[in-house]
């Protein structure tokens, strides 16, 4: 048996072992959420403890469970890891359907031991690297037309007049759009390129400026906490700027380990972002957070958590980092992975959803119970968020906890107020709308 072989049996074996380990929480995220959230002391693993539901998806015509006030509906299936969803003025909704382009090179058994249990729950599962565009006819059916094809792991979209951005792992590209067409034929023309080396983390979110002239761009970490090293980190956990005339880019704010989902706070104008915290270091450390994004801020990654919470395992140590590093805004709870954010500002829905933030929370691998596997809801008042998240799209794993239906991802408010959520693990696009509505 050679060295390769030797290690991934090896591995196995002790994905086996581990799979049934898991480090129990004191907190859920009602009890960890909100400006000041509680932190426990930071533990040590030699490998992370794990916990993965089995992938199973929905039978016998299941959907998610939706809170009172609201109905849900299927309107595509049998997507390809579909990962966000982004409507168009004309009604028409695009969904980028898409996975990492396993270009991460995996260095050590932690990594491959990882790998092997989380691809139990199917979000490791293959994307289709296209853009679906859905359109609901007038009998009320939803048809589906490939928009454009033969993307590189594409993520983030963006329409300003007439043309439409997509962020793929490793670039910005432009598209011609003409309203009511159902495909674009023409290849996509370069704007800016991203960082992709490793892809870590591949997911490129992407938000317009109000008046068009920029595109921000979030751009997660190449590690953990850095053990790759900082030479892959060059313009990594940051949020880009880029200038849509001319592609020229720079570092907006930075320090935000995995900003997978930037939007406009609809009162305050203030540019909003979801991050994925570290891992590795409890089953309450560290909190995810929705946070507001200042210009020229530092938010602490890789040296430092919540403002000023230094973690040894960032190598060299930087005390002036750490010493300008500003905590988030409002934790979601810990390991709950948010992926997509929409504030929503329609009138489908009941009054107490207007004004706040949707969270896409597509859950946690490394605690018990689980986290996360929901669509949760922040209210806000004068452009802060206030008490605590709610449940509001629950049910997407069974009640034990051991399978897993779908999970969900990207979430955006359609023309008619409905709240779109792309689910990866079901491969489901959900639509949900006001039981009066």
């Amino acid at each position: 048996m050679n060295k390769r072989m030797m290690i991934g049996a090896l591995a196995i074996a002790f994905a086996a072992s581990m799979s049934g380990c898991n480090e129990h929480a004191q907190y859920d995220a009602q009890h960890q959420a909100g400006e000041k959230p509680p932190l426990p002391d930071a533990r040590n693993f030699f490998a992370p403890p794990m916990q993965v539901p089995e992938y199973v998806g929905w039978r016998n015509g299941a959907t998610p469970k939706v809170a009172e006030g609201l109905r849900i509906e299927k309107i595509a299936s049998g997507l390809v890891h579909p990962r966000q969803v982004y409507a168009l003025p004309n009604g028409d909704v695009l969904v980028a359907e898409s996975n990492s382009p396993n270009e991460e090179a995996v260095t050590t058994p932690k990594q491959l031991i990882a790998g092997l249990i989380a691809s139990k729950s199917g979000k490791k599962a293959k994307g289709a690297n296209r853009i679906t565009l859905l359109r609901k006819s007038a009998s009320g059916e939803w048809e589906r037309h490939v928009f454009i094809d033969q993307l590189h792991s594409p993520f983030g979209m963006q329409l300003i007049g007439d043309t439409l951005y997509v962020a793929d792992t490793d670039a910005i590209l432009k598209f011609p759009y003409k309203t009511g067409e159902t495909s674009i034929a023409e290849r996509g023309v370069e704007l800016a390129d991203l960082p992709d080396t490793i892809n870590h983390h591949w997911t490129k979110a992407l938000l317009a400026s109000p008046d068009g002239k920029k595109l921000y761009v979030g751009v997660g970490s190449n590690s953990n906490v850095g053990e790759n090293g900082l030479e892959v980190e060059y313009r990594r956990a940051d949020v880009l700027e880029v200038d849509t005339a001319t592609g020229a880019s720079r570092i907006y704010a930075a320090g935000i380990r995995n900003p997978t989902g930037l939007q406009w706070e609809p009162k305050s104008k203030q540019l909003w972002a979801i991050a994925n915290e570290r891992d590795e270091i409890g089953a309450d450390l560290v909190p995810d957070y929705l946070t507001s994004v200042k210009e020229n801020a530092f938010y602490g990654w890789p040296y430092s958590y919540y403002g000023q919470h230094v973690d040894p395992r960032a190598q060299p140590q930087r005390p002036d980092l750490v010493a300008r590093a500003i905590p988030p805004d409002y934790a979601i709870g810990s390991h709950v992975a948010p992926l997509g954010l929409a504030f929503y500002t329609g009138d489908n829905l009941p009054a107490q959803y207007r004004g706040g933030a949707f969270i896409g929370e597509h859950g946690s691998w490394d605690r018990s119970p689980l986290s996360g596997y929901v669509v949760s809801y922040v209210a806000f008042e004068n452009g802060k968020p206030v008490g605590a998240p709610k449940d509001v799209v629950t049910g997407f794993t069974s009640a034990d906890q051991k399978e897993l239906y779908g999970a969900p991802v990207g979430v955006a408010q359609d023309r008619d107020g409905g709240l779109l959520i792309a689910d990866d693990v079901g491969n489901v696009v959900w639509r949900v709308t006001g039981t009066g509505g």
